[in-house]
């Protein structure tokens, strides 16, 4: 790391606000209200028996239930999928006055008539559907059952049309996308989980992006990321509280995910979920310890109405257009294409000071071509190569092209998990001491769903 940088970012910390202060625009005075708060659990295993007694045991808590399994096939039929029990639990659900989603990964599931039904039945409970997810993470690390979005790419704009493109074919446009079911294309809201990328999540056709906190992936920096590409796109945004633990007890304890579940409120999620499923997909892993931090949770959210901090008490931070850097470490890739270059880490030096400096109030997004950045309402905004954060920013560097290559068929294993070394991505700045900041590592979870 450069001491000319780190000696610069250090009195960045106590004058830069006195060099924003000039551009930035007024802040408002009062608050907005924070829209409704969907809170709950997304239960992955196939007991009908075992869904019906957690939902017993926290729909006193929840107002929000994701039914994520698909159960088993008909016949075995990897294509065609018993609707009676997704039709037992959404009753069950809905009897207990909850709202919902229904997780599914294949386009025939839920069916054209289910869906019609559903909106019959239960009206505005049902909610949408939550079409696969982690994408944009499989991109990054290049890891699928299948295959990832985009495998070659001439260069980073290359790579996010085609990302964008095939995954809005997917889901909205090609023949047999998901919405083709619906009675109309915006009849219901999609839904997905990622880690990355949530950006391009957004352009490719989702409703909400729920961001994943699983592992020591930091937490700020996955809000920041989420809620400004949510903000700047018009879009809804939310949590999912995953696996810290690659065996039992799976889930991190009762006070951390109290913790997190405050951070993800008091930042302004909409959607706050805890995954529950073993390794195997067979039964709930939910401890006491952790219903009790939710129940307690929920106190805590009947006691504090929030109010969300207005866009223009919130400061943008706007990448490079199409820079799609994983931000997990020094080595992490840019689409999972390109290697990291001189400017992953300056950029990284970057958010750190200015979390630093906005701890809850910064928002990560990139250029948007149907808007401007400047009408969103930000109350200050700093783009990438401002040399009041780092003199002397490099230039992007266009990257050699990634020629198209032949995938290797996928290993006859249980690919329903991949787990991948952790790094720890560290930076200087605060004050005049140096403090390390681990920025994000995680254990990258690829949910093939129990079926």
């Amino acid at each position: 790391m450069k001491f000319k940088q780190l000696t610069v970012l250090l009195i960045l910390v106590l004058t830069l606000p006195l060099f924003l202060n000039c551009t930035s625009t007024a802040k408002a005075v009062t608050t907005q209200t924070a829209p409704s708060l969907y809170f709950g659990v997304d239960v992955a295993f196939e007991s009908i028996a075992l869904t019906e007694q957690l939902i017993d045991n926290v729909s006193s808590y929840t107002n929000f239930f994701v039914i994520g399994c698909l159960g088993p096939p008909v016949q075995k039929n990897p294509l065609v999928y018993n609707e009676t029990r997704l039709t037992i639990i959404s009753q069950y659900v809905y009897d207990k006055g909850l709202a919902f989603i229904v997780y599914s990964d294949i386009p025939s599931y839920p069916s054209s008539q289910w869906l019609a039904d559903a909106k019959n039945n239960w009206g505005n409970s049902f909610l949408g559907i939550y079409y696969d997810d982690e994408e944009g993470g499989k991109q990054l690390d290049q890891s699928n059952y299948n295959y990832p979005v985009v495998t070659a790419a001439d260069n980073y704009s290359d790579a996010a049309s085609k990302y964008v493109s095939t995954m809005n074919w997917w889901l909205r446009t090609g023949p047999y996308a998901i919405t083709n079911s619906f009675a109309y294309p915006t009849e219901f809201q999609l839904f997905t989980s990622d880690y990355a990328l949530y950006w391009y999540d957004y352009e490719a056709g989702y409703n909400t992006v729920f961001a994943e906190f699983g592992m020591n992936y930091s937490r700020q920096l996955n809000i920041a990321l989420v809620r400004g590409a949510a903000t700047v796109q018009n879009k809804d945004w939310g949590v999912i509280m995953d696996w810290t633990y690659t065996q039992p007890p799976y889930l991190e304890s009762g006070p951390e995910l109290y913790n997190d579940m405050v951070l993800a409120y008091e930042n302004g999620a909409k959607y706050i979920i805890v995954f529950d499923s073993n390794k195997n997909w067979t039964q709930n892993v939910l401890l006491q310890g952790q219903l009790d931090a939710m129940k307690e949770f929920w106190q805590y959210v009947q006691a504090n109405p929030r109010t969300i901090s207005p866009v223009s008490d919130r400061t943008a931070y706007v990448l490079p257009a199409d820079y799609a850097y994983g931000f997990r470490g020094p080595a992490d890739k840019i689409w999972g294409l390109w290697n990291a270059d001189s400017l992953s880490l300056d950029i990284g030096m970057s958010i750190t000071t200015l979390f630093q400096m906005y701890p809850n109030n910064l928002d990560i997004v990139y250029p948007d071509g149907s808007r401007s950045i400047e009408s969103v309402g930000y109350g200050s905004i700093l783009y990438w190569n401002d040399t009041r954060l780092i003199p002397n920013m490099p230039t992007i560097q266009s990257p050699s092209p990634i020629l198209p290559s032949t995938p290797s068929p996928s290993p006859q294993q249980d690919t329903s998990l991949l787990f991948y070394p952790t790094t720890v991505y560290i930076y200087a700045i605060v004050a005049s001491i140096l403090v390390a900041v681990a920025v994000a590592t995680t254990v990258l979870k690829f949910r093939k769903r129990q079926r």
